[in-house]
């Protein structure tokens, strides 16, 4: 007898109400949903096949969110290879792809404002302002156009999960989050779609992130946070192209800095290599 191969059709939406109309018709199924703004790599694929596992229809949305960025020459160049991306989709056999225009997500003069306390503006949001009002706003409105069961997000942007966990928590909105694990290329580098700006030379510095991160966990003691924290500042800060924002080893619950009692232990760095913004972590305990 010959073997069939079952081909999932990738269907891709533009409108909310395309999207909307095709799961009136689907009711009943699990939607696993990953969120993202495109340039997708490898990392993003785990997040699909995570999906995958837990659902049984998985909804990609790509959209490049313009109220989270601070510098508008960061969206302007941020990577947009479409036609790259739906044919990584097609070949992760992802169901739906979400994929609309600005105009599309939102109105004129449109306010939004969620009060979460320090978090928002700890570390990344120290430096980006404002970046995590724009991702609670289009990911508030990515679920209520999707309404998926369960959402994927990745490690790597951990401040950026705990973000939307307590905006889920206190719009009790019924999805499910899941924080699916770095996935990092052979060398230790951190998979993002802003790699593809670095030169080679900036690529080969960046490693020290990674390397940074390592060696805090291969060598945590609780009783020398400060002393750790103090010796990986100086490790990326000495990496030659490489500008360090900030290395911090924090309570992964609240971001506060960790004390000898934290039971949830995450270091945290973000750096720039040449002119491109990296951001790594590692879970210690």
């Amino acid at each position: 007898m010959p073997n069939f191969v079952i081909q999932i059709v990738l269907k891709i939406f533009t409108t909310k109400q395309e999207i909307s109309a095709y799961f009136t018709y689907k009711s009943g199924k699990t939607i696993g949903f990953v969120p993202t703004m495109g340039a997708l790599h490898n990392g993003h694929i785990s997040l699909i096949k995570q999906a995958q596992q837990n659902s049984t229809e998985v909804v990609c949305s790509i959209f490049v969110n313009p109220t989270q960025f601070n510098d508008p020459k960061d969206l302007e160049k941020y990577p947009r290879p479409i036609a790259a991306d739906i044919a990584m989709l097609e070949q992760a056999g992802c169901d739906v792809l979400f994929n609309p225009q600005v105009n599309e997500m939102y109105v004129d003069n449109e306010k939004w404002h969620l009060d979460i306390g320090d978090m928002e503006h700890l570390l990344e949001g120290k430096f980006r302002p404002g970046h995590y009002q724009g991702v609670m706003q289009v990911v508030n409105k990515l679920f209520n156009i999707v309404k998926p069961d369960v959402a994927f997000f990745g490690q790597k942007d951990y401040q950026q999960f705990l973000v939307i966990s307590k905006m889920v928590e206190l719009l009790k909105m019924p999805v499910k989050m899941v924080m699916c694990p770095i996935q990092r290329e052979s060398d230790g580098l951190a998979m993002s779609s802003r790699n593809v700006h670095l030169t080679a030379d900036d690529r080969l510095h960046a490693l020290i992130l990674s390397k940074a991160l390592n060696w805090v966990k291969d060598n945590f003691n609780t009783e020398n946070i400060a002393s750790l924290k103090l010796q990986a500042e100086q490790m990326v800060s000495s990496e030659p192209g490489i500008e360090l924002e900030y290395f911090e080893i924090v309570d992964g619950n609240t971001l506060y800095p960790a004390t000898a009692s934290t039971k949830n232990i995450v270091a945290l760095v973000a750096a720039r290599a040449g002119k491109t913004r990296l951001i790594d972590n590692v879970l210690i305990n």
